[in-house]
């Protein structure tokens, strides 16, 4: 069977293990079915996320031009606290810049390769938490909008990580936590604005991802210059296809590239 699509960072849905599903425009494809079997992938052209047309993916999906014009890829996107929509101020489209920062958002704490920081839109709970490869995370303050999130966890960012290093994850190289206790260590150092919003008790959420070998060394596939491959797909973690040979490939970082998926 061969499947065609531009490249979009798979969709999750929360279950024991996550259950994935690639989504092309007529087909969708749920990767847990296609663990044990060998996969080709090959490169077929570029197409922006937003314009659509075969250019050169810059970052996020989008070309060089869209990436530097359009609002979902401001730098309010990975820059929480430079937002600024609850202030009236446009940085590229205030309309949309109010729908995406006036919801509330969370601040998180989450383990995948250590124990980080991060912030969410509140829908995007526990989504979040899977695209990261997290093993367990837990809420830590529920905001109003996305500017008291992202300086809540630039404050919290000088005690703990606020990245993920990849192959840690991928090698599922962990330590479990006690994030509640985390939580209540870094409580006091929340932004006076958000201390009102902080979230006494909760669980941790934990997650169960459909793995069957995990790579001890993991390399990353540039299939834009490789142009081919072709593996046995052994594993789904956080945005990465883990392949037998310890190959791996992230799905989000490849946004905008349209590729032929071929199931042997």
């Amino acid at each position: 069977m061969t499947y065609q699509g531009v490249l979009t960072k798979m969709v999750s849905e929360y279950s024991q293990p996550i259950q994935y599903y690639l989504v092309f425009e007529n087909d969708f494809l749920n990767m847990n079915q296609l663990l044990n079997k060998e996969i080709t992938i090959a490169f077929v052209k570029y197409q922006c996320l937003n314009c659509g047309l075969n250019k050169p993916i810059y970052r996020q999906g989008f070309d060089k031009q869209c990436f530097f014009e359009i609002p979902q890829a401001a730098d309010w996107i990975m820059r929480p606290e430079l937002s600024t929509a609850h202030l009236d101020i446009e940085d590229r489209d205030l309309e949309y810049e109010k729908k995406a920062q006036l919801q509330p958002h969370i601040v998180y704490l989450a383990n995948s390769s250590n124990v980080k920081v991060g912030v969410t839109r509140k829908n995007q709970v526990p989504t979040r938490w899977i695209d990261q490869g997290a093993h367990e995370a837990i809420e830590i303050v529920e905001v109003p909008n996305r500017y008291l999130a992202g300086i809540t966890e630039v404050a919290l960012k000088a005690y703990v990580n606020d990245k993920t290093n990849w192959r840690k994850m991928l090698k599922n190289d962990i330590e479990d936590e006690s994030l509640a206790e985390w939580r209540e260590k870094l409580k006091m150092y929340i932004p006076e604005e958000a201390k009102d919003y902080f979230i006494e008790s909760n669980t941790e959420t934990n997650l169960e991802f459909p793995v069957y070998k995990y790579p001890e060394k993991p390399k990353s596939l540039n299939l834009v210059k490789q142009q081919l491959y072709s593996g046995k797909l052994v594993g789904v973690k956080g945005q990465y296809l883990i392949f037998e040979d310890e190959t791996v490939f992230n799905i989000r970082a490849n946004e905008g590239l349209v590729v032929k998926l071929t199931i042997n």
